[in-house]
């Protein structure tokens, strides 16, 4: 038998079972997202970011409220990682602006990516990016779903040797991709990869996240719902009971922790256009993750609805 799980019932229910003493005390009172380190560096980044593809789009028609409001609440939490494609210049040009302001432009970590092909239009497009969003250096610089790979990737480390971006990698969202960026990884030594990888889709567990663990590569997760699908999935279910064992409190931080519970993942991505879905992303964050077998229970449970 299962039970909706709200905030308050949840924290009452482990009260009443003496568990709070084995939560964090610090995370707990300061509700701050904990921190990951990228291995090619040190430099700790929060465990939550922001991806910025709907919420870009979603300018045109709403302006830069709803994301400046998201933004606000990732920061809120300690967050920064902000993870950005290349958009009509326009809409981009506003995003910039967003970027940009004083509360948000030495708060940031901003992830930008080139999904060309060609040396010169590569260049190009990177080099808008970075007049755009007004990053000098760029944080981190990705080559998407490994478009031009071999051209680009000369022009990312040149870029990265100049000092003009921070940290360099690849991005690939389907597993189609993944002997491609299994070679890659192992011939050369990109500082990030960012994949899709989520309780519903998980092949990356098998050779690629352990592999960037052994070479000491960051991860980005992207698609950590399947663009909505798991939602479709888990839509108008109760939250099973024991899901109160690692402190999740709804349906997005069940697939969050998931990810998150995975010792190579550096960062996992959200995208919202609401401030409170990221409030409850962050969220995730915080308290305990599932261990190996609860993993297996997640996702048998999920594939079984």
């Amino acid at each position: 038998m299962f039970s909706t799980v709200t905030r308050r019932e949840l924290l009452g229910a482990l009260s009443s079972l003496s568990v709070l003493g084995t939560l964090s005390a610090a995370t707990i009172a300061s509700e701050v997202l904990p921190q990951r380190a990228i291995p090619s560096s040190g430099e700790k980044l929060p465990i939550v970011g922001l991806g910025t593809t709907k919420p870009v789009r979603f300018i045109r028609e709403a302006g830069t409220g709803p994301i400046e409001s998201v933004i606000h609440k990732l920061i809120s939490y300690g967050g920064c990682v902000i993870d950005t494609s290349p958009r009509p210049p326009e809409l981009d040009a506003r995003f910039g602006r967003v970027l940009q302001q004083p509360e948000f432009r030495d708060s940031l970590f901003v992830a930008a990516k080139v999904n060309t092909t060609g040396k010169e239009q590569g260049i190009a497009q990177i080099e808008q990016t970075q007049r755009l969003f007004g990053r000098d250096p760029l944080d981190l610089l990705q080559i998407s779903s490994l478009t031009d790979l071999e051209t680009q990737w000369l022009t990312l480390r040149a870029w990265k040797e100049a000092g003009k971006v921070r940290y360099i990698g690849v991005t690939v969202a389907h597993e189609r991709l993944y002997a491609t960026l299994e070679a890659f990884m192992k011939r050369e030594a990109p500082d990030f990869v960012q994949l899709n990888y989520s309780v519903m889709e998980y092949t990356a567990e098998d050779r690629l996240l352990p592999l960037a663990a052994d070479l000491g590569i960051a991860i980005l997760v992207n698609g950590p719902f399947m663009n909505g699908e798991f939602f479709t999935r888990v839509g108008g279910r109760d939250l099973p009971d024991w899901v109160a064992e690692f402190d999740c409190e709804s349906w997005a931080q069940y697939s969050l922790k998931y990810i998150l519970a995975h010792p190579a993942v550096t960062c996992v991505l959200t995208e919202t256009t609401k401030a409170h879905h990221m409030e409850d992303n962050a969220r995730a964050g915080l308290g305990r993750l599932p261990d190996r077998a609860t993993k297996q229970r997640m996702r048998d449970y999920t594939a079984g609805l």
